[in-house]
């Protein structure tokens, strides 16, 4: 610590108990002396009045209070605790929050670009923005609840990756038949279910039959956290009968499964299950890799099943906003990756018309009859 005269002025120079080195200028000797004195007595008796909030708070104590004021949410449990740990082990429980700086985060953003998963692989920008997602609002709260001043993010730019959402992969026709050909009956249900509603996975397994009224499903806990309904076409209307037969009555659950009631048939080699002492079906992991499997159908992930019922309801003509209010899409932006679909096959209907205004163009044999039919004389004149 000194005092020190600059030009017309007096500077104190010491460094704060959060390690920053401070200056401060003063007209007059008597009056940096003063000043000097009195913050050397604040720092010894640990009292310093120029600690802000950020230099008091340690990483720890933000991730606790984090944890007890969303430990409810259904995103807890599956990532956000995890995210946490991973703060923790990175930066250090007992790190101040005046020692994460901006440029701190940068660099935990790019390490987890190169983080390899527990399958070895390298993270996927998704993935990375997932968890950079979670930090971001960590600090959001530690403002609010007056932990620290400022939370660092908003003194850079964005520190999300750049996503690349060009991806749409989709089941053709051919290639849903042999799926469901080779599906165990209780993944069969499932799948089908899937293909005609483009529900989540889990608002799949989840789904209970109280949800199920008339001809729409109910989802009140949804990924948005908005409910909507979905309408019940034919094809599983006939389903959920078969599955209610196949159940006892005053079952909760829609999808059911019985590992101890197993028994191969001689057609297809697969299992059949006895529904009635099954139990809720919480994972498909297995069972839907192994179906991949068998119909050969490779690149393909449950989640895709979602993106196969958006595709074939674009190119059968349903609108990007009736799709958008059964898919639940919060914006229009992310139904319209199915929009070259729709584009697609309304430039085949058009390609109908081709030579309708050609120089000596003859009218087509459909055109003719449906003149013909309708009571109408052509007359085609040549030159």
């Amino acid at each position: 610590m000194a005092v020190r005269k600059r030009g017309d002025t007096w500077q104190i120079d010491y460094i704060d108990p959060a390690g920053k080195r401070i200056r401060k200028a003063f007209k007059t000797k008597k009056d940096a002396v003063s000043e000097h004195a009195k913050r050397i007595s604040l720092i010894a008796e640990g009292r310093y009045l120029d600690v802000k909030k950020d230099c008091k708070t340690t990483f720890g104590e933000l991730a606790k209070k984090y944890k007890e004021n969303f430990d409810q949410q259904r995103s807890f449990k599956n990532w956000k605790e995890l995210c946490l740990k991973n703060f923790e082990a990175y930066f250090g429980k007992e790190t101040r929050l005046a020692n994460i700086p901006y440029m701190e985060m940068e660099t935990y953003r790019n390490h987890l670009r190169q983080k390899m998963t527990h399958k070895k692989t390298i993270r996927t920008d998704a993935a990375v923005n997932r968890e950079m997602s979670c930090f971001h609002h960590l600090f959001s709260k530690a403002v609010e609840w007056d932990m620290i001043e400022q939370s660092p993010f908003t003194r850079g730019k964005t520190l999300l990756v750049k996503e690349n959402n060009s991806r749409l992969r989709y089941l053709t026709e051919d290639e849903i038949t042999r799926l469901l050909a080779v599906c165990t009956p209780h993944l069969k249900d499932i799948v089908t279910t899937a293909l005609n509603t483009g529900m989540r996975r889990g608002e799949i397994l989840t789904l209970k039959w109280d949800q199920v009224k008339g001809d729409f499903i109910y989802l009140q806990h949804t990924k948005t956290d908005t409910p909507r309904q979905i309408p019940i076409n034919e094809t599983l209307a006939q389903l959920f009968k078969e599955i209610k037969k196949r159940q006892r009555i005053g079952t909760e659950s829609v999808f059911l499964f019985s590992p101890k009631a197993k028994k191969k048939t001689a057609e297809t080699g697969l299992h059949v299950v006895n529904p009635v002492t099954g139990h809720p079906v919480n994972n498909v992991k297995h069972s839907f890799t192994t179906a991949l499997k068998r119909a050969k159908i490779e690149d393909f992930r449950f989640h895709d099943l979602r993106h196969t019922f958006a595709s074939h309801m674009i190119m059968r003509g349903a609108s990007l906003k009736e799709l958008q209010e059964i898919l639940g899409h919060k914006t229009m932006s992310m139904t319209l990756r199915y929009a070259h679909l729709s584009a697609e096959h309304k430039k085949k209907a058009v390609n109908l018309l081709n030579g309708l205004t050609a120089p000596n163009s003859q009218p087509s044999e459909n055109a003719m009859s449906q003149n013909v039919t309708n009571g109408d004389l052509v007359v085609v004149a040549n030159g």
